[in-house]
């Protein structure tokens, strides 16, 4: 994998290549650019130009000891998009990855973008404040996470997994692919998987979907035990003008994965668009 800089950090991207219209595939806490092996094959094989990357701190990308705010975040995506001269492109973002997808738009404004997917993401806005009761996570959650993922990394990662691809308490995956994902976030450094907790816990949105007016699609599944449908997919489509959402049924937080035909069927559905 070849590496892009940005500011002083090493991202270790992918680049299917060709002349088709990039798509931008932004991966989910605490995996890598490679979660998204369910979707790259359906995209290139649709014709598209399809780039992942590992978020600083993830995968093989540098691991510094800062910099996990969205505001550092979407620089770095800016620094991909720019760095490949990418234009007309659909930004993807996954899970905290639509952190990203919201804050470049926000920030850096949408001259380089065709059109935006919030996949089981988290905006709006995760934490439950005086002014955003519709939150879903207490601040002794985040500090819960925060505990977990600090003192006891293994356990924690084996039991978020687990969850991630849970509907109802099931297991949607087989054991080998959640073993991959748990392999996925083995190569995240002790700095970032700590650090994007508060980023995507706290981080609030709502002024950066605001400012949106590529088209849109918002898709999620009803049965996310991470980021419910209701604290976030529904309702980053209301605040989204024109927003298109589709709600994904039985379907978990890892629904990429564990309902890729569907999901991948209604990505290229809107693509095509």
């Amino acid at each position: 994998m070849p590496d892009i800089d940005s500011h002083g950090i090493s991202l270790s991207y992918t680049d299917s290549g060709g002349d088709g219209r990039p798509v931008v595939l932004i991966h989910g806490w605490p995996l890598s650019g490679a979660s998204w092996s369910e979707q790259v094959p359906a995209l290139t094989g649709a014709g598209y130009r399809v780039v992942t990357y590992d978020r600083r701190g993830f995968g093989d990308s540098d691991k510094p000891e800062t910099g996990y705010d969205y505001d550092t975040f979407a620089a770095d995506l800016a620094g991909v998009l720019d760095g490949l001269d990418l234009s007309d492109v659909t930004l993807v973002g996954f899970s905290m990855g639509g952190g990203e997808v919201a804050r470049y738009l926000g920030k850096h404004g949408d001259a380089r973008i065709h059109s935006a997917v919030f996949a089981g993401a988290v905006p709006p806005y995760l934490l439950k404040t005086e002014d955003n009761p519709d939150g879903g996570l207490e601040e002794k959650d985040v500090q819960g996470m925060l505990q977990g993922a600090a003192t006891d990394r293994e356990a924690f990662l084996d039991g978020f997994t687990t969850d991630f691809f849970s509907a109802g308490g099931e297991l949607k995956v087989t054991e080998e692919q959640r073993q991959q994902a748990l392999a996925l976030a083995g190569k995240a450094g002790d700095a970032g998987l700590v650090g994007c907790i508060t980023a995507f816990g706290t981080t609030d949105f709502r002024a950066d979907l605001a400012t949106i007016t590529v088209p849109t699609l918002v898709i999620h599944g009803d049965s996310d035990a991470i980021v419910p449908v209701e604290v976030s997919g529904k309702r980053t489509a209301d605040s989204v003008s024109g927003a298109e959402l589709v709600i994904v049924e039985d379907g978990p937080h890892g629904f990429n994965v564990s309902h890729s035909e569907e999901f991948n069927r209604h990505l290229l559905a809107f693509l095509e668009k």
